[in-house]
């Protein structure tokens, strides 16, 4: 009678959802594999979890020093913009230079909210954020030249031309500027440590891609004029 009592018993408790159910559920896949998005025009790729690159909780030296230059770097092509605004004949290139304007000033912006949000100067040797909160890129000029950048006297040279030279040295000044940043990048990168942050890596990945893309853009408008 006690084992038919019993078997009852377990017959009522795998009904109810009791333990005989918890162990028909799958365990979770620690081990599954992850899938990793390809570059633009290439295939995704299956990487296992132990690949995966564990961010940093505070941003390094070299993170903190590539967006301090980098806001230097992208504030020089924005006075460029603004040379172009006067000084170019090309409507084709002013266009061109104001999608360039707009989006490095707002790179401009995130990169000074990423450096504020980590409690970090927006130039090198600055300690103090309330006093560096409210700089504006003049204050900037301190700051040695960045990869790329052009010089005092390229860019004294492109502010007194005018017309279809000017187009031209701007082209030419601006492949060379975007060329430097895509330098800065691959030095953040090759940097063991640096670039760990999953904001800041995507951030340089997309300057990258979009400053890659922006150089064939001006070659060919280059090429169109030689």
């Amino acid at each position: 009678m006690a084992l038919c009592v019993r078997s009852i018993s377990a017959v009522l408790l795998c009904l109810s959802g009791g333990p005989a159910t918890f162990a028909q559920q799958p365990k979770p896949a620690g081990n599954a594999p992850l899938v990793q998005p390809g570059a633009p025009g290439q295939r995704s790729k299956t990487i296992s979890p132990g690949s995966v690159r564990t961010p940093s909780r505070a941003p390094v030296e070299a993170d903190v020093a590539f967006m301090q230059g980098m806001i230097h770097h992208h504030a020089q092509a924005v006075e460029m913009v603004d040379l172009l605004r006067a000084r170019g004949k090309s409507k084709e290139l002013q266009s061109f230079g104001e999608r360039i304007s707009i989006s490095q000033t707002d790179e401009i912006q995130y990169m000074k909210k990423w450096l504020q949000d980590r409690g970090q100067p927006l130039v090198p040797g600055h300690g103090h954020m309330d006093h560096m909160a409210g700089m504006d890129h003049s204050n900037m000029g301190s700051m040695p030249l960045m990869p790329g950048m052009l010089t005092p006297q390229q860019m004294e040279t492109l502010a007194k031309s005018k017309g279809e030279e000017f187009d031209r040295l701007f082209l030419t000044g601006m492949i060379q500027h975007h060329n430097g940043a895509l330098i800065m990048v691959d030095d953040l990168f090759d940097i063991p440590g640096a670039g760990q942050d999953p904001v800041l890596f995507d951030f340089a990945t997309d300057i990258d891609n979009t400053q890659r893309a922006e150089i064939n853009i001006m070659r060919g408008m280059l090429n169109g004029k030689q």
